[in-house]
């Protein structure tokens, strides 16, 4: 019932989102007008307290000020609209204009973001931030307008590490016949195989309780999760083996895209870069304030002293069979190495 009222309160947006606009509204920017807005609507799942939420806020008000109020931008978030994967259904069938997704889950309608979900593709999040944030990635962002979608921006989640009841994970050595929890993503379940783990998918929200039961013995996500999702309370040790860095992105229907003059696209990006810098300030804050709670609250220790290399060395193998598995995957591998 959940889903069908999703999509139901989806479609009834339909008059709004199929153009980009109001039900009243304009359908182009060029026809556009602070009194007859062309009113895009973004829809995803996070609460309004989370970072990207108020990043995406900041996006939305920076759209409105610069159009003179021409575009808007109007948020539904909570998962309102329903899941994240409905959401994208919902923008490539032309029901809303804009959301924000996990990069790789991007996969199903562009095979070169696979290479999001992979291991090691970058030596730190100074190197991370270079890369994302270089021209040529920006180009293949708006690359994908056959697929039905571009990308707008994107914003960081940190980099994910394991975390675990008691037991310290230093190498991959550490890991064999663990029970560890990873989303839902093929090439997550192929790193933890080949890292000699026990992969288990299951939604966020059942973490917790299984967590408490044994049903997994840890699970792999940055510093907030301990917090936010209280998983600091069972689990005492967070290594820092920071294997992979999976952006969220934000999505634009490229119909509806295509209805934007060159001029406003450029305000729109201008005011979403913006909003990505914006919110690597606020994750620096909100990572630095769950190290501080997990570890003087909760009583986790974190592990510095990983051996990298060890499970850099492990998973190389992985990357390059989805490099020869898909060609867009190298591309984009390719493109990561060559950003200097």
């Amino acid at each position: 019932m959940k889903k069908f009222a999703a999509i139901a309160a989806a479609f009834g947006l339909s008059a709004l989102a199929l153009s980009g606009c109001a039900s009243t509204g304009a359908s182009t920017s060029a026809q556009a007008t602070a009194e007859n807005p062309m009113v895009l609507t973004l829809a995803h799942g996070l609460s309004e307290t989370h970072t990207v939420h108020i990043a995406m806020e900041e996006f939305a008000q920076k759209v409105q000020e610069r159009t003179d109020g021409r575009i808007q931008v109007k948020i539904f978030p909570n998962g309102q609209l329903g899941s994240e994967t409905e959401n994208m259904e919902q923008l490539m069938a032309g029901v809303i204009a804009m959301t924000k997704v996990s990069a790789p889950g991007l996969a199903t309608y562009n095979e070169a973001y696979h290479t999001f979900g992979l291991p090691y593709l970058f030596d730190d999040t100074e190197d991370f931030y270079h890369k994302m944030d270089s021209q040529p990635m920006r180009d293949f962002f708006l690359s994908t307008e056959e697929d039905g979608f571009v990308t707008i921006t994107y914003y960081t989640s940190g980099a994910r590490s394991f975390y675990t009841k008691d037991k310290p994970i230093r190498t991959p050595e550490d890991l064999h016949g663990l029970k560890i929890r990873v989303q839902d993503m093929q090439s997550q379940t192929d790193m933890m195989e080949a890292l000699g783990g026990v992969p288990v998918t299951m939604s966020y929200g059942d973490v917790y309780t299984s967590l408490q039961t044994g049903i997994i013995d840890g699970a792999e996500s940055n510093e907030t999760a301990l917090t936010t999702g209280k998983h600091g309370e069972v689990c005492k040790v967070f290594s820092y083996d920071e294997h992979a860095m999976i952006p969220d992105v934000l999505v634009m229907s490229a119909q509806i895209w295509n209805n934007i003059s060159p001029e406003d696209q450029q305000i729109i990006l201008e005011a979403a870069y913006e909003s990505t810098d914006s919110h690597k300030i606020a994750w620096d804050i909100a990572t630095q304030e769950a190290i501080d709670e997990a570890a003087n609250d909760m009583g986790v220790t974190f592990v510095t002293d990983v051996d990298k290399e060890a499970f850099r060395e492990a998973t190389a193998a992985l990357v390059d069979e989805y490099c020869a598995r898909y060609p867009g995957v190298q591309m984009m591998v390719d493109l990561i190495n060559s950003v200097e």
